[in-house]
């Protein structure tokens, strides 16, 4: 199976990849949930940030450090301009890092200027966003370190909060790891599901040749949870053959059953210790959905001057 197949399956977002409108949407329900209590059917009769609408004798200016209270793998950053303009004018950031970056506990992010209510109101908004995604970036970083630097890639799934997808795909590109297919439309992948609406293995040869047919210019990948499976695959002509579950003696005897005539990814029941015995067997991908779904908030504060 050729490398630029490979390199061609892989995916890592940038920031420059992402829809600035979508992400717009979403700081803006978190802002309303905030104001004015989206999601409830009944609004609140009185909206608004009521803990700092009484500060009338603040000072209309003042500065605030974004601080990573603890070592970490930091994405987020240019959210915060973002999230600091749905909430009014006049707010300016000042980056100290960049997405991506390792962190020490102690260090500052960024430094955010403007109305101090406006700055405390978008505050719990802000430091979410941050935490999540660094969270996923730092347990990637983790993960990907553990896999080593091997011919390997370390992938995501679609395992992923609603409508933040991307967001998380682009942490764990900041964190090291690589993305697998975005949605449902950038590859045809036959899972068991799949196969059990085939009925048999003969009918799998059609399926991938209708796929083929449908979809030309996408890769086809299919899953298997036994060594017996993967003959029919390969005579079918799948691109990727995924192996659920596998031991790492039964990864080893498919890759050398496949032969490179696939490429190999393993899938499931993956963790952060069984990734070093995964690293030497061959493997072209190792897909987790662990790195969001398992992965734990990081802790970043915002403090004001003495």
């Amino acid at each position: 199976m050729s490398a630029a197949l490979s390199e061609a399956l892989l995916h890592r977002l940038t920031w420059d990849d992402l829809d600035l409108v979508h992400v717009r949407k979403l700081i803006g329900m978190a802002r309303d949930e905030d104001l004015s209590g989206l999601g409830l059917r009944t609004p609140p009769a009185v909206a608004g940030d009521q803990s700092t609408s009484s500060l009338t004798t603040t000072p209309r200016l003042a500065d605030a450090n974004v601080v990573a209270r603890q070592d970490l793998v930091v994405c987020g950053l240019p959210l915060l301009s973002l999230i600091l303009s749905a909430y009014g004018e006049g707010c300016r950031v000042q980056l100290h890092a960049r997405d991506g970056a390792l962190l020490k506990r102690g260090d500052t992010l960024a430094t955010l200027t403007g109305d101090p209510r406006l700055l405390l109101s978008a505050e719990r908004v802000a430091l979410n966003f941050l935490q999540r995604l660094s969270g996923i970036a730092t347990l990637t970083q983790q993960y990907a370190t553990s896999l080593g630097e091997g011919r390997t890639r370390l992938l995501d799934t679609r395992k992923t909060t609603p409508g933040y997808r991307m967001l998380e795909k682009y942490a764990v590109a900041c964190g090291g790891g690589w993305n697998h297919r975005l949605g449902l439309f950038d590859r045809v992948m036959l899972k068991d599901n799949h196969l059990a609406l085939l009925g048999s293995a003969e009918n799998l040869a059609g399926a991938i040749t209708a796929a083929r047919r449908h979809a030309p210019q996408l890769p086809v990948e299919v899953e298997v949870d036994r060594l017996d499976q993967i003959p029919p695959v390969l005579a079918a002509g799948a691109d990727v053959i995924l192996l659920d579950n596998f031991s790492a003696a039964d990864l080893s005897a498919a890759i050398d059953l496949i032969n490179g005539r696939a490429l190999t990814e393993a899938s499931g029941g993956i963790t952060i210790k069984s990734l070093p015995d995964l690293a030497g067997l061959g493997l072209d991908f190792v897909s987790t959905g662990a790195l969001v779904h398992q992965s734990t908030w990081v802790d970043i504060g915002l403090d004001w001057p003495a």
